[in-house]
């Protein structure tokens, strides 16, 4: 009796699809919710690196200006002693004015908008986009 047989499976296909989507109902809250507490983690953990990237930054500038304090006791140095002493506080002047140059410059790279950017969370609402997507066929 191939009648019963082929009413019945597409009484269960109408069950199953209206199923579904009750069910894509009552999770696409959950699925937001779980997005957003991600986002709020994504964005804090900017924020701290942020944070850290500042004061990087801050601490760059301030060995860049001992380097730059040093490099002026060295032309001191130079215009009232020709000495070795001065050609000694011009190399340390230098060096500390390097090192505080590339502190600055690797602090300055977290400032990047990419560096803030919530990977994670995009990725995700991708997946979540696609399997809707996937679920609603």
């Amino acid at each position: 009796m191939p009648g019963p047989e082929v009413g019945a499976r597409l009484d269960e296909s109408a069950t199953g699809i209206g199923g579904l989507i009750r069910q894509l109902g009552r999770e696409v809250p959950s699925l937001v919710t779980k997005e957003l507490a991600l986002a709020k983690v994504e964005i804090t953990e900017a924020i701290n690196a942020t944070k850290t990237a500042t004061g990087a930054v801050a601490g760059g500038g301030a060995v860049l200006l001992a380097g730059f304090i040093v490099l002026l006791q060295a032309a001191v140095y130079a215009l009232n002693l020709v000495m070795d002493a001065w050609l000694a506080a011009f190399i340390v002047g230098a060096v500390v004015s390097v090192v505080g140059y590339a502190m600055m410059q690797a602090g300055k790279k977290k400032f990047e908008p990419s560096a803030l950017k919530p990977e994670r969370t995009l990725h995700s609402l991708q997946k979540d986009k696609a399997a809707i997507k996937e679920a609603t066929r």
